[in-house]
């Protein structure tokens, strides 16, 4: 499992930076700053995700489930989140309109949360210093 995790990180975190990297010099003259700003929101919270599964991935501090737990929650939640943002940020560009699923970035965001509760109990649950 923690193979599978720190790949995952791993993905995450090159695709955060080909997007990014797209989205400051491939998409700067198709879409509006504004959208550029949201885009790159997108970005960031991708970053911060695969940054957290390469924790989760190298912890010895958390049980397997709890594991498996976060990398479902974190791949949802970034596919939810930051792809609802992407898709959002460059809806002129396509016949689709993403408004009309507007209403995933949300359950994303929810998801990501879920993920750092699921972290956050697995250190409660630790035995105290001593």
């Amino acid at each position: 499992m923690n193979k599978k995790i720190l790949i995952t990180g791993a993905v995450l975190g090159i695709l955060s930076i080909i997007l990014g990297a797209f989205a400051a010099h491939g998409l700067e003259k198709l879409i509006s700053v504004d959208a550029q700003k949201t885009f790159e929101t997108g970005v960031k919270y991708q970053m911060y995700h695969a940054l957290l599964l390469l924790f989760v991935g190298g912890t010895t501090l958390m049980t397997p489930k709890a594991k498996k737990s976060m990398l479902y929650l974190v791949i949802l939640g970034v596919a939810f989140f930051s792809g609802s943002i992407y898709g959002l940020a460059t809806n002129n560009l396509f016949s689709f309109d993403f408004k009309t699923i507007a209403f995933i970035t949300p359950v994303g965001g929810s998801l990501l949360i879920a993920s750092w509760c699921v972290l956050l109990i697995s250190f409660l649950k630790l035995p105290a210093d001593k």
